[in-house]
């Protein structure tokens, strides 16, 4: 008779020695990580009262005092739902209601779909330049400013001090940094990015007051930046290490770009061609760099 069981013992022993394979591979294999959730909402550590909201890859600071809450972009632009999400999450917190909504610049995508904040009664403050910009073009899905902002404003409420400042010219030419002295910490939106690169942001931008208002943001009295994006790795606050960082990777795009426009370089030779490995593991990178540079090649190739 054939020898089935010595054929059902191959077979167990193959299984015993091929299961065991599978399990220390599983055990072996690193953990899959979960899905970042589409938005939510974290209190910055060390507070008591200061928090950001995210939605997708954008993000908000918000305030919440005995007296109401300081609220800052609704972040709608191209995704209505967020700021209803944003204004619900914020009910979550407290059941004080929405004072202020500060719009950190006047770019659609931080800073559209704030109706929301308005029907519940809230007031929207930016720079004056903001202002002149959003009414000339009056965006259906942007609420216009009722207060302006020239260098300097101060919010107070329910015993905390929110500052604005203008620093100038950067990524846009009404950027307001919001600082909350007590906590030192700042929200700035796009001219000081946490450890990724600008990319479409550097359209319109003014690259030569943009590095002055860098070193103006250094000398200011904080220890963390809520970015307008995510900080990288990891969703991180920023710190003046980081704006260093980025003011240098400006000025060393300028300086190549500068010696490269003046040797008649400028645009194409210069975008397929000029790399910066100092910066290739910053995320962003090959997206943003063409933009980068081709801003810099109007400024030294052009003279705008």
């Amino acid at each position: 008779m054939p020898r089935i069981p010595c054929l059902f013992a191959g077979a167990a022993l193959t299984a015993v020695v091929l299961g065991g394979w599978a399990q220390a591979q599983q055990q072996a294999a690193p953990a899959a990580k979960p899905a970042r959730p589409t938005f939510e909402t974290t209190k910055v550590e060390g507070t008591d009262n200061v928090y950001i909201f995210r939605y997708q890859n954008s993000q908000s600071m918000f305030v919440v005092t005995g007296d109401g809450v300081i609220a800052t972009d609704p972040i709608g632009y191209g995704r209505p739902q967020a700021p209803m999400t944003y204004l619900e999450e914020i009910r979550k917190v407290t059941s004080q209601p929405v004072k202020y909504v500060i719009y950190s610049h006047n770019h659609f995508d931080h800073i559209a779909g704030g109706k929301p904040f308005k029907d519940a009664g809230a007031k929207f403050v930016a720079h004056k330049k903001a202002w002149e910009r959003l009414t000339a073009v009056q965006d259906p899905h942007t609420v216009i400013p009722d207060e302006t902002v020239d260098d300097r404003a101060t919010i107070r409420l329910g015993g905390t001090v929110l500052e604005l400042t203008y620093l100038g010219l950067n990524h846009s030419d009404n950027s307001l940094v919001m600082r909350l002295p007590k906590e030192k910490i700042i929200f700035a939106v796009d001219f000081a990015p946490v450890g990724s690169m600008p990319g479409r942001g550097m359209i319109d931008s003014h690259p030569l007051e943009w590095e002055d208002s860098l070193k103006k943001l250094m000398a200011m009295d904080w220890e963390r930046l809520i970015p307008g994006h995510p900080g990288q790795p990891g969703g991180r606050l920023g710190t003046k290490q980081d704006v260093q960082n980025f003011l240098t990777l400006l000025q060393d795009v300028s300086s190549e770009v500068r010696i490269a426009a003046r040797e008649g370089k400028c645009w194409d030779r210069v975008e397929k061609d000029m790399k910066f490995p100092k910066y290739a593991s910053w995320p962003g990178y090959e997206s943003g760099l063409p933009f980068i540079l081709r801003r810099y090649c109007a400024l030294w190739g052009r003279g705008t």
